[in-house]
């Protein structure tokens, strides 16, 4: 018997509502499953214990930052290797770049970033529904 391919889960941190918000209704409605976290204690805490397929994530947040957050996630082994896309309202041409590569972001995107321009970086990173189902018959 087949199961249904579940739709990758993606956890959006940022500390702005708005954000977080319309990311996640775009994501939602073209077929994403979504989980937001507000700041990266709890992007931590979701990342583990949800096993997202990919994390967004912003790097400026109040309390646990985004860069000690993607430290913290890189940490344990249950999602050492999971995609982290930063979405940061910093430039990253110059020095920040590199130093988010060595915390193991795979992908940048500057803000203001489009949910379209999002949605299709996301897609190089993790399989669609439709690459899984195909994958998995």
């Amino acid at each position: 018997m087949m199961t249904k391919p579940t739709a990758p889960l993606v956890l959006i941190a940022d500390d702005n509502r708005d954000t977080r918000d319309m990311y996640a209704l775009y994501l939602s409605k073209i077929g994403y499953s979504v989980e937001t976290a507000a700041e990266g204690r709890e992007a931590v805490v979701k990342a583990l214990t949800l096993r997202p397929d990919l994390i967004v994530m912003d790097l400026e947040m109040p309390g646990v930052s985004g860069w000690r957050a993607m430290e913290d996630i890189r940490r344990d082994a249950k999602t050492a290797d999971t995609p982290i896309l930063v979405l940061t309202g910093h430039d990253f041409k110059n020095y920040l770049q590199p130093a988010a590569v060595a915390l193991g972001a795979c992908s940048f995107l500057v803000k203001p970033c489009l949910p379209e321009e999002l949605a299709r970086e996301i897609s190089e990173i993790i399989p669609t529904r439709q690459n899984r189902a195909a994958n998995a018959s």
